[in-house]
């Protein structure tokens, strides 16, 4: 289950619907969308997804939290606590439309409410980009009234699940999905030996922040134009592009030209993606992802906290290099 609140999220949400068929899930697709999302993508959507659901926006209007963020943008991620009222399921896994489905995770049905991975920033808060729930009305009810009257320490969804779900941190730790579940994809920079470690197992990769996939720009050549940190994410955004270029584009294009360039509301919308030419790297079919290369052992990589501590730059490197510097010293003598 997941949800796009206008037609850029869309696109992020049938690329993740593309990415849970392509490893084979056995579970429905279901989407929650706004009125924000055009006629003509909720057509595309409605050919992915097995269930498209029409909900009303729910907005925090929590502009001095958001602004802490530096995401006004997130109060309509309140919209989220409308999944609680979709009773038809009696447990569902939630997927934020900015995540990517590496490995089958059906397995993730077999988790009990509420479960859900920590969050990479403050880890006795979970991250509320993938979870599992149960619908419930009164637990709807008792959301949107836990947000009339605590509001949201960050103006968005997670900032409230965390307080209505206070416990999860203390409480069950079988409730405690482990990271594979809901790897922030900046983890390849944050914290690289582990996840030269542990990599190979990802499952669900979570493009937090405000640069999304589909917003990344392309040279000429088409090649990404991708910030430090992202490069060390470049795999798995090779394998986003890959997806979106494959099974998505082909899509969006269809429709476009069913309704005329002129008048498709998702050309209107000058979906950025649309535009871009990538290169061939971009377009092949592509394997899951391994561990990203190791970075060059470089001031740069030290001065940004990843050099590579089980390569170049792991404790017998450096005692072979103090060796090697101290013997050249010796013999200039």
């Amino acid at each position: 289950m997941s949800l796009a609140t206008n037609d850029s999220y869309a696109v992020g949400a049938l690329t993740l619907a593309h990415s849970l068929r392509r490893v084979g899930t056995t579970k429905q697709l279901v989407l929650m969308i706004t009125e924000e999302v055009s006629a003509n993508m909720k057509s595309t959507l409605e050919e992915t997804f097995d269930k498209v659901v029409v909900v009303d926006p729910l907005d925090s209007k929590d502009i001095a939290n958001l602004t802490l963020l530096d995401r006004t943008e997130l109060g309509i991620t309140f919209t989220k606590l409308h999944c609680w009222t979709l009773l038809e399921f009696s447990k569902c896994v939630f997927l934020d439309a900015d995540t990517l489905m590496i490995q089958n995770s059906d397995e993730l049905f077999e988790r009990e409410e509420f479960s859900a991975a920590p969050d990479a920033g403050w880890p006795d808060c979970f991250n509320s980009g993938v979870f599992v729930f149960r619908p419930n009305l009164n637990t709807f009810k008792d959301l949107v009234k836990h947000a009339m009257t605590h509001g949201s320490f960050d103006g968005g969804d997670q900032g409230l699940l965390n307080t209505f779900y206070s416990d999860w941190a203390t409480k069950d730790i079988s409730k405690h999905l482990p990271f594979i579940y809901n790897m922030v994809a900046t983890a390849t920079y944050s914290y690289l030996p582990a996840y030269k470690f542990f990599g190979h197992n990802v499952k669900i990769v979570h493009f937090i922040g405000a640069t999304k996939p589909w917003l990344i720009s392309f040279d000429e050549a088409g090649k990404a134009e991708i910030g430090a940190t992202e490069k060390h994410s470049h795999d798995h955004l090779k394998l986003w592009w890959q997806i979106f270029n494959n099974s998505v584009r082909p899509q969006l294009n269809k429709s476009i030209v069913t309704t005329g360039s002129g008048s498709s509301p998702v050309a209107g919308q000058q979906l950025a993606c649309l535009d871009t030419v990538t290169s061939a790297a971009y377009m092949d079919t592509p394997p899951p992802p391994g561990p990203a290369p190791p970075p060059s052992d470089n001031s740069q990589a030290w001065e940004c906290g990843s050099p590579d501590y089980m390569g170049t730059a792991s404790f017998d490197k450096i005692l072979q290099k103090i060796d090697k510097t101290i013997q050249e010293k010796q013999s200039e003598k």
